[in-house]
């Protein structure tokens, strides 16, 4: 039961009444949202000043006949006009009682919604260079990635998690070559590793298992013939070393996408650079200089270039380099291009502080490429300073100058790395501190909110201990006297519960997993102030053994309390345990 999207139908449905010739387009515009100040109310609403104008009426007026309208409806204990024009509304005890009853029925699925109404969307995360290890720059993009892919299947939407292999390019052959070295130094070799290749240790095992699989074989080869077995060889241990990463923060994929395939004659950079000159986006062409200090790879010369200003870029970009090879780009329009001919008309790329520059591009390569049918939102995970005691944390290296992934998780494990990543905005540069994150306080969010749960066990836990004759079964709880629960703080933590079906529908609608993160925060706070306050009260102590009946209704409380923390956890990919040590 999302109490919001109800109110918002029946205030729909009040305006259809008063006012026939009302039209959709101006129904789609009501808000019901929490007012920013409880004192005003439960629920408020913007529909009169949003249906006025079309009506040709005044706001209050709009609003005096809805307020009218609902002061028969036994769900509303009053409703006022504010302002312009606004409604606030209280509800009446019962349709905050009949939230408990909705918790309790649908479980897991409280908070499940069909936004997404079936919808296909590909959210392309991590896409991390196959050269190593991942490190610390990946990790915010891969949990916030994942988070967000199961928000979005949560809200109805066909998900595909994908990973872009950037299998190709400059930077693969080097990695080839500093394997070869490896090889050689497996091979009994003393070796130098030049700058500019990849010092880390973890391609010492590359180079053991290219000698068990092949002897000394490979140097009697031709160069580029042994290095064309290297690179595959070391690709697919990049990508087992990835994917093992990966998994330490239960992190899956669905599809992995080699850039190789779209190169080579006839690949689908060729087709789709044919496709653009057939449909006029690509010309021949100069580009101005870019402002400020010129680049040191900058040349001024007549280039193929996409007609990228036409879809909302700032400047056309070049598609082919001066060698004759493909730019950058060039693929990313390709793999686009192939992302839509696969079926996704919706697509979410994460990528790092570093692409930033990337947005309008690729923004314009799929409003090409689709002819305005496909939309993608590219989401930019800022920077992670890792602090220990507010001071700059230099951890074990074991892979050249990376911090790696596996270091973070083993330092403070797969919850508190997933829970701390996505409790700010991505768009957020933030201070990740490993004594923060240890804390058993308030101060650190993911164990505050584990311990909320753990609490709510605890709770029935007392109850079998204190009142071992009562009936704490799911049955025996739906049966609960929910009247009971009429004082201030039960009503309050019960409208924290009723936020979590907004909360879901809005996180999954504006791409922001975030939002989860802080309202559960928010969640636990209101638990554990309740607890708190039964400290004082004994009339508001969950367990109170010389009142059955009220223990029942408060136990069908916390268990909703319970199921709707497991709910927001689960989306993050965040453990849930009974019990904190």
């Amino acid at each position: 039961m999302n109490v919001f999207a109800l109110f918002a139908t029946r205030v729909a449905d009040a305006l259809k009444a008063l006012y026939p010739s009302i039209t959709g387009e101006a129904l789609s515009r009501i808000v019901v949202e929490p007012p920013r100040d409880p004192g005003h109310g439960d629920l408020s609403s913007n529909a009169a000043m949003v249906v006025a104008k079309p009506l040709g009426k005044n706001p209050r007026e709009v609003a005096m006949a809805l307020a009218e309208h609902f002061g028969t409806d036994t769900d509303v204990a009053s409703v006022e006009v504010a302002g312009p024009g606004f409604l606030n509304f209280r509800l009446a005890t019962p349709i905050w009682h009949d939230v408990l009853k909705s918790v309790a029925a649908e479980g897991a699925a409280f908070g499940k919604s069909d936004i997404g109404k079936g919808e296909r969307v590909n959210v392309e995360y991590v896409s991390a260079n196959p050269t190593g290890p991942m490190h610390v720059g990946h990790t915010r993009g891969a949990v916030f990635g994942d988070a967000l892919a199961s928000l979005m299947a949560y809200s109805g939407y066909e998900v595909t998690r994908e990973y872009y292999i950037n299998d190709a390019g400059s930077q693969i052959d080097t990695l080839a070559k500093s394997t070869m070295l490896r090889y050689r130094e497996a091979l009994g070799e003393s070796i130098d590793i030049p700058s500019g290749f990849y010092p880390g240790d973890y391609l010492i095992p590359v180079g053991q298992r290219l000698k068990g699989k092949f002897g000394s074989a490979l140097l009697d080869k031709p160069e580029a013939e042994a290095l064309a077995i290297v690179k595959d060889q070391v690709l697919a241990d990049m990508m087992d070393l990835i994917r093992a990463d990966l998994a330490k923060l239960n992190i899956h994929h669905d599809v992995f996408f080699s850039e190789r395939q779209l190169h080579g004659q006839g690949g689908d950079v060729d087709t789709t650079l044919d496709w653009l000159r057939t449909e006029g986006m690509v010309y021949q062409g100069r580009l101005e200089p870019p402002k400020g200090k010129t680049p040191d790879d900058w040349e001024d010369r007549e280039q193929t270039l996409f007609r990228a200003t036409d879809y909302g870029d700032d400047v056309d970009r070049p598609l082919v380099k001066s060698n004759g090879q493909y730019t950058y780009f060039a693929a990313d329009i390709a793999y686009h291009r192939n992302k839509y001919q696969r079926g996704f008309k919706h697509m979410v790329n994460v990528l790092g502080a570093d692409h930033s520059g990337y947005v309008k591009r690729l923004q314009a390569a799929v409003k090409a490429v689709s002819h305005g049918e496909a939309e993608i939102d590219v989401r930019i995970c800022q920077l992670v300073r890792l602090l220990k005691n507010g001071e700059p944390f230099k951890m074990s290296k074991r892979s050249g100058d990376l911090v790696l992934l596996s270091d973070v998780v083993e330092e403070v494990g797969s919850d508190a790395t997933r829970f701390m990543l996505l409790y700010r905005r991505n768009d957020a540069a933030m201070d990740f501190d490993f004594a923060v994150v240890k804390e058993q306080t308030r101060d650190n969010p993911v164990f505050y909110v584990q311990y909320a749960h753990a609490r709510t066990y605890s709770v029935f836990r007392k109850v079998a201990e204190e009142m071992p004759a009562l009936d704490t079964s799911a049955q025996a709880l739906a049966a609960a006297d929910l009247s009971l629960l009429s004082s201030e703080a039960d009503l309050e933590l019960i409208k924290s519960l009723a936020q979590w079906p907004r909360i879901v529908a809005s996180a999954a609608d504006a791409h922001e997993p975030h939002r989860v993160a802080f309202y559960l925060y928010e969640l636990a706070s209101a638990f554990h102030g309740f607890w708190a306050k039964g400290n004082q009260d004994v009339a508001l102590r969950f367990v109170n053994a010389d009142d059955s009946k009220l223990t029942a209704a408060r136990l069908a409380l916390v268990g909703a309390v319970r199921q709707v923390l497991v709910n927001g956890l689960t989306l993050l990919g965040v453990s849930a345990p009974e019990a904190l040590s």
